[in-house]
């Protein structure tokens, strides 16, 4: 059986990066910046002023080819970012399962659905050729005997999930009126970590407990399985979305394996020696037991499959981490 490369349209000139200083966001820039592409990213979180926006985009602010917008999409003016772009990605939200349940449910709503449907009302009436919508494995909710394949019913065990499962559709039912130039492509990602990863995400709590000898709580038994991706292999697959030839399109942007919570801590253990005290509490709603994604359609569509391992990519979080916060400690 003979393999097919995937199709492409023409390396866009012009990107524009929604949610650029966050962690996909700020990498995505990065990359396509290295790749000759002229970049406008948008984030409510001025870099100014918020530290986490400012250490992201270190490494591409002053770059002239990037020009960066303070502005929230759920009121800001989005049609004059949109001129002379090829592609618009996505990746703007409110991430987190546990406080959907809560207050914010709200500010999920405004920022992952209202928000999506102030953009495409403006990218579809400038005739933007293509938009990544940046989606979640959350959508699936727990995987049972085999890996999910984007054929699944979607089954979202949070408020959060919800959300997701409503940007990425309305996305697409704007994409699929007849009128429409845009096309969609939809990523699920599942559980992305490496360099800049969220404070509140489990492998970077973990490696701070482990440099730092604070504790960290680990909810349910430890059991649960996560596909993890690693952020280099996730943008690679965001960029492939950004000019493959393809029509609307879901797809699975996944590791290809899963790993247990437990096993993650022995591997963080091993990698900084470093003593790991957990306590435990019970598993918080919203939390599925496994994740797994079937890969199969971002090979054949994408021509992407996975490169990083889970060992590969905790050390390349780690020595981030080191190198930024304490050169004194090393990985061994």
């Amino acid at each position: 059986m003979h393999s097919t490369v995937p199709q492409t349209y023409p390396r866009p000139t012009r990107a524009v990066v929604t949610g650029a200083a966050g962690f996909l966001g700020s990498h995505l820039c990065q990359t396509l910046l290295a790749q000759g592409v002229d970049v406008i990213g948008i984030d409510r979180r001025d870099p100014v002023f918020h530290r986490g926006a400012y250490l992201n985009l270190a490494d591409v602010r002053h770059d002239p080819r990037f020009i960066f917008v303070t502005g929230d999409l759920r009121t800001c003016a989005i049609e004059p970012l949109l001129p002379g772009a090829d592609v618009v990605f996505h990746l703007a939200g409110i991430p987190g399962v546990h406080p959907s349940w809560g207050a914010d449910f709200d500010d999920y709503v405004a920022s992952n659905i209202t928000a999506t449907q102030r953009l495409m009302h403006a990218v579809t009436r400038l005739r933007v050729p293509r938009l990544v919508v940046a989606s979640s494995s959350s959508v699936y909710g727990s995987a049972t005997n085999r890996p999910s394949s984007e054929t699944d019913h979607p089954r979202p065990a949070s408020p959060y999930a919800v959300t997701k499962l409503a940007e990425e559709q309305l996305c697409l039912a704007h994409a699929a009126r007849r009128d429409c130039a845009t096309t969609v492509v939809a990523l699920r990602y599942f559980t992305v970590y490496g360099p800049r990863q969220r404070e509140d995400m489990f492998i970077q709590r973990l490696l701070k407990a482990a440099t730092t000898e604070q504790p960290i709580t680990l909810y349910g038994d430890g059991n649960q399985r996560r596909d993890f991706t690693f952020v280099d292999d996730a943008i690679t697959a965001t960029v492939a979305a950004g000019s493959a030839l393809l029509s609307h399109s879901v797809i699975n942007v996944g590791g290809g394996g899963q790993t247990a919570l437990r096993d993650v801590v022995e591997h963080v253990r091993q990698l900084t020696a470093g003593r790991i005290s957990i306590r435990s509490e019970t598993a918080r709603s919203g939390d599925v037991t496994t994740t797994c994604a079937d890969t199969s359609t971002a090979r054949r569509l994408l021509g992407w499959t996975p490169s990083t391992n889970l060992l590969e990519g905790l050390r390349a979080q780690l020595d981030w981490m080191t190198s930024r916060h304490n050169p004194s400690i090393a990985s061994v």
